[in-house]
């Protein structure tokens, strides 16, 4: 799998591109600034990017713009960003086309090799891996009018785990429950949220950006 990466902080970039390519990622270009990320992005077409938001030269949001602008270049590039603080504008920005394959982590939950690398997996194979504080910043109850208000307070508590990208085993354990339970559970979130039959991975994909797109 063939990853670009952008982090200015030389240090912490040569930690990731270690870290990657101990779990069988291929480094196609390892990046410092918004410019060379854009020109990576356009000359390799990564099976997915891993970015920091904040990049020389304006340290605004120009990781987050470059990434944005391959998406747009190349509909559902898979980009998981890196941030040093939950940013939720950015965040809601990387979510508003709809298309999955997105991550947002704290550079702190990078600390755990084997959970990032699984993160890049998810997000790379198209579904999604939200930080669970980038999550609690997102949500909003839903209004009267939407579909999330449907949901049961134990859909809403699956839903929030399956948006951090954990599968149904692990929502069980973490939720006491067994896995045919939370079969059920999900079966009805799709119901509720008015998502037509269809590959469950997909389906999956879009309960979790209606579920974080509702705030």
């Amino acid at each position: 799998m063939r990853v670009v990466l952008a982090e200015d902080l030389h240090l912490l970039r040569d930690g990731l591109v270690l870290l990657l390519e101990s779990h069988g990622f291929t480094i196609a270009a390892a990046v410092g600034d918004g410019p060379s990320l854009r020109d990576a992005l356009a000359k390799h077409r990564p099976d997915v990017a891993i970015i920091d938001v904040r990049l020389p030269p304006t340290f605004t949001d120009e990781g987050l713009q470059a990434a944005l602008q391959a998406r747009r270049e190349n509909p559902g590039l898979p980009v998981l960003v890196l941030s040093q603080h939950v940013e939720q504008l950015y965040a809601r920005e990387l979510l508003a086309d709809g298309a999955g394959a997105v991550g947002y982590l704290l550079k702190d939950r990078v600390l755990n090799g084997d959970q990032f690398a699984d993160a890049v997996r998810r997000v790379a194979a198209g579904g999604t891996a939200m930080d669970p504080q980038v999550i609690a910043k997102l949500l909003t109850s839903g209004g009267a009018g939407s579909p999330l208000a449907r949901l049961t307070p134990r859909e809403n508590a699956v839903l929030e785990l399956m948006a951090q990208g954990r599968s149904n085993a692990a929502v069980a354990q973490r939720l006491f429950l067994s896995e045919s339970a939370v079969s059920k559970h999900i079966a009805s979130i799709f119901t509720k949220l008015d998502l037509a039959p269809s590959d469950d991975d997909n389906r999956r994909v879009m309960a979790v950006l209606a579920f974080l797109n509702n705030g």
